[in-house]
This record gives structure tokens, C-alpha cells and sequence, in this order.
């Protein structure tokens, strides 16, 4: 199951000192790399529990897949 939007919080504090030192330009493209490395560690994590979720594969008998019939 996926964890509360509430639960989920991002740290903004590094963004206070970087205002002082950068144009505004600067501080919202600082502002939406955070963002978007947020939003990829949120996919990697629900990539991760997706593939946790599938159901394991059961193993073929060893007669079958060996060979493959080619007739015209």
C-alpha cells in the first residue's frame, strides 16, 4: 500500500540559504530540481513495490521451451 501524501515530506531548509546568495531564477530552478528529485525517488519507490507485488513464476518442466518446431 502507498504510504500517506501527508507522510510524504520534502526538505526545503537547504533553499534558505541558497535565496541569499542567487537571482530568483536561480533559487526556482534549485527549487524544481528538488521537486523533480522528489518525484523520481516517489517512482522508484512505487516501481519498486510493483515489482515486489507480482507474483513469482513458476518453472517450467525441462522438457518444454528446448526447441523450437519450424515447418513451412
Amino acid at each position: 500500500m502507498c504510504p500517506n501524501w501527508s507522510e510524504r515530506k520534502m526538505d526545503v531548509s537547504s533553499l534558505g540559504g541558497l535565496s541569499a546568495a542567487l537571482s530568483p531564477v536561480q533559487v526556482k530552478d534549485a527549487a524544481n530540481t528538488l521537486v523533480f528529485k522528489k518525484a523520481l525517488d516517489i517512482q522508484a519507490q512505487n516501481a519498486a513495490q510493483l515489482l515486489e507485488a507480482l507474483p513469482q513464476v513458476s518453472s517450467n518442466p525441462p522438457n518444454l521451451g528446448n526447441s523450437v518446431d519450424i515447418k513451412a
